[in-house]
């Protein structure tokens, strides 16, 4: 996987490019299309090692059920996980893998 912010330079050519709407979401890119929400977590679970490939069985429920539990995650994860005052630094392998660090 290769990483982009949707706000970065990058990723508003991308988003002009391929017809992204503005969206508060994670957007995976695959075949020249799109996929937000609980499709682009599908989309990556599917190309994942081990049980997480699994997961993509969910594809079979209906995208606006998905989409409702996705946004449900998504609305409590700093109170469930935490929030961290300042983002981590990824190491040099996983930075080269960000669309922006290679400009």
């Amino acid at each position: 996987f290769r990483f982009a912010s949707l706000q970065s330079e990058t990723g508003k050519a991308l988003r002009e490019k391929f017809g992204i709407p503005a969206m508060d979401s994670l957007v995976v890119l695959e075949n020249s299309r799109y996929y937000a929400k609980s499709s682009a977590i599908l989309r990556i679970c599917r190309h994942l090692a081990g049980a997480w490939k699994l997961l993509y069985i969910f594809w079979l429920v209906p995208k606006p059920l998905r989409d409702s539990v996705y946004d449900f995650v998504a609305k409590h994860r700093y109170k469930w996980f935490g929030k961290r005052d300042h983002c981590l630094m990824p190491a040099s392998d996983v930075r080269a893998r960000f669309l922006d660090e290679r400009q």
